[in-house]
């Protein structure tokens, strides 16, 4: 191209009215819609109903009025999904953003769904050079992303069922806590089915015990002893009529358990079968301490989009394995940072914290990560915090790559290893 023929085209696009520009604020049964000119002047101020038929009236509202740039405070659902088949450029602006940006157009900062679409729409306009577009992971990659999330909040129901059901016997049946490793295993919740309350348990002999260990197939039989010294050293527990009313809601929690470990224990498959088959998987499987979950969560969290992490600082910092920097005159304070993705944060420090157990360099710099920080005054978060942030480059670069994190080529890790020999 020519220097006039650029010349021409700087002119035109400057010549050329900005496109109005849309914000919605997203609601689980309907959505505010905002449209602004190019002069921030709000031309359409509408709701819409979440359903087939309202988001499709949304899109007519959008294209008609030529919007091609739409905010949301949200990266994901149906409204995204239906805006970017559309052919609309989204930006994703955090809610949190969204409270700070209210403080342009008042004092109050109040709360209201069509004063945020309007804010979400009016950020665009005037802020358009600082945003991202939101860039979409494969459906393979959101595919396990929904599985491993629904694994992790499984979980996490599973140990606030585990915690209600040690509470309950802790009046019930003590005897039964710490009788074997975990209050929710396979063992224990076999031992609460056929023994849920005390005057059951007192039944048991020596022998007795070590015949039913033998038909749950427990690896250690032999000792029955021990285990049977527990029960009967241990506070007797509710007898009498209110013991069978009680013993109810043992059975209950037990078998809200058992559901919970079969259901967590079939998605593990199905994490291990999406994993396997992603083309990323040689990247996360390959790194100390993985495994299949973690390397699952570690992919899903992440992502398979290149170019959402540019540099691997821009990954660090999304992930809050970089400190927050606040000056001003001469004070400068170096602190904790909060606005993160909790959910890339969780995984990432997850694998550090586990790393440093298979991995010579990862042991070495948790070592003296740990000595800083108590030198300074930190806890043990801080270490592992900085050994992420280690990590998270390693990976940056095999991710790019699209390579398996290799301990030969990694220098570092070769520098370790020598200085030990």
């Amino acid at each position: 191209m020519s220097v006039e023929q650029i010349h021409r085209a700087r002119t035109e696009a400057a010549t050329d009215p900005p496109a109005p520009t849309a914000g919605i604020d997203w609601a689980s049964t309907d959505h505010a819609v905002a449209i602004v000119d190019a002069h921030g002047i709000q031309i359409l101020r509408e709701m819409v109903e979440h359903t087939a038929a309202g988001l499709n009236r949304m899109m007519r509202l959008l294209t008609r009025a030529g919007v091609r740039e739409v905010a949301l405070e949200r990266g994901d659902g149906p409204v995204v999904d239906t805006l970017l088949e559309a052919g609309f450029t989204v930006f994703v602006i955090a809610s949190n953003q969204v409270k700070n940006l209210r403080q342009r157009y008042g004092a109050a900062g109040n709360k209201d769904d069509h004063f945020d679409a309007y804010v979400l729409a009016d950020t665009v306009r005037t802020d358009r050079r600082r945003l991202n577009p939101l860039t979409l992971d494969s459906p393979a990659t959101v595919t396990l992303r929904m599985t491993v999330r629904a694994r992790k909040d499984l979980v996490a129901a599973r140990i606030a069922m585990a915690n209600q059901l040690r509470a309950q016997l802790e009046h019930v049946l003590p005897g039964a806590i710490k009788l074997f490793r975990d209050i929710d295993s396979a063992i224990t919740l076999a031992f609460l089915t056929r023994f849920p309350t005390q005057t059951k348990v007192d039944w048991l002999t020596p022998k007795r015990l070590e015949n039913w260990l033998r038909t749950q197939h427990h690896p250690h039989p032999a000792r029955t002893e021990r285990l049977h010294a527990h029960l009967t050293a241990a506070t007797r527990g509710t007898v009498g009529d209110q013991a069978e009313t009680r013993a109810h809601v043992t059975a209950a929690l037990v078998a809200g358990l058992t559901t919970l470990r079969a259901q967590i224990k079939a998605l593990e498959e199905q994490i291990e079968t999406q994993l396997l088959a992603h083309p990323d998987a040689v990247v996360f499987t390959s790194l100390p301490q993985a495994g299949i979950v973690r390397a699952a969560r570690l992919l899903a969290e992440i992502g398979d989009c290149r170019s959402r992490y540019p540099t691997p600082e821009s990954l660090t910092g999304l992930a809050g394995a970089t400190p927050s920097t606040r000056q001003s005159g001469k004070v400068k304070i170096v602190s904790f940072r909060w606005a993160v993705d909790k959910e890339l944060r969780g995984a990432v420090m997850d694998f550090a914290g586990d790393s440093h157990h298979a991995n010579a360099w990862a042991a070495d710099l948790h070592r003296r990560a740990r000595a800083h920080a108590r030198a300074r005054g930190h806890d043990h978060p801080h270490a592992t915090r900085v050994l992420a942030r280690a990590w998270l480059h390693v990976i940056w670069r095999c991710w790019q790559d699209g390579a398996a994190y290799d301990p030969a080529q990694h220098r570092a890790l070769q520098t370790v290893l020598a200085a030990a020999a």
